[in-house]
């Protein structure tokens, strides 16, 4: 079944942590050029008062994505003991995940992330590729052979502006892709570890 719908994405409240994301992306197309410095103190002055997400994405929303990176992607191998990603971690514009025996977990809760679009493929294999995604966040999964395995996308398929999109492509193989939100266990853990 689907999480509680998120019919008021736009009017959900702003986090600091919000905020300062847009003001980085904001620094950042001005020392790339992309705008001026009067346009830079008008759009930081916006970021710095915006009480909700609806106010925050207009602000970058020209801006394209805030990384560009060429590099290799970031692949993962689940092997026999498994393989993830968790906590705090910075997410690459593409990413490679094979799941192997041991299977593959990418927890994007607690990521770094300043990217409009992330590229993943999969080769589920046979223990499969979990997806933790925080809310608002969506995955296109269009492209994605269901193999043997499926999927089972646990979200709500809503996005909120301003937030990543996962462009899943690949097989599921024998052991099939899960996309979903934090659980309460995980989410009980994040608590404990923001509070140390």
């Amino acid at each position: 079944m689907t999480a509680e719908p998120t019919r008021s994405a736009g009017r959900m409240r702003a986090s600091d942590a919000d905020r300062e994301a847009v003001v980085e992306q904001l620094r950042e197309a001005a020392a790339e050029g992309r705008i001026d410095l009067e346009e830079l103190d008008e759009r930081l002055e916006q970021a710095l008062t915006a009480k909700t997400h609806a106010e925050l994405a207009p602000l970058t929303e020209d801006l394209g994505p805030a990384v560009i990176d060429s590099g290799e992607p970031l692949t993962l191998k689940g092997g026999i003991h498994g393989a993830q990603r968790t906590g705090r971690w910075k997410v690459p514009p593409r990413i490679v995940a094979y799941g192997g025996m041991g299977g593959v977990r990418l927890d994007f809760t607690q990521a770094e992330c300043r990217l409009r679009e992330i590229e993943v493929e999969v080769d589920a294999q046979m223990a499969g590729v979990v997806f933790v995604l925080p809310a608002g966040w969506r995955a296109d999964t269009d492209a994605l052979d269901l193999g043997f395995g499926g999927l089972k996308d646990k979200t709500s398929g809503e996005r909120l502006p301003g937030t990543p999109v996962l462009r899943v492509t690949g097989s599921c193989g024998a052991g099939g892709v899960v996309i979903r939100y934090a659980n309460l266990r995980e989410r009980r853990k994040q608590r404990k570890e923001l509070s140390r």
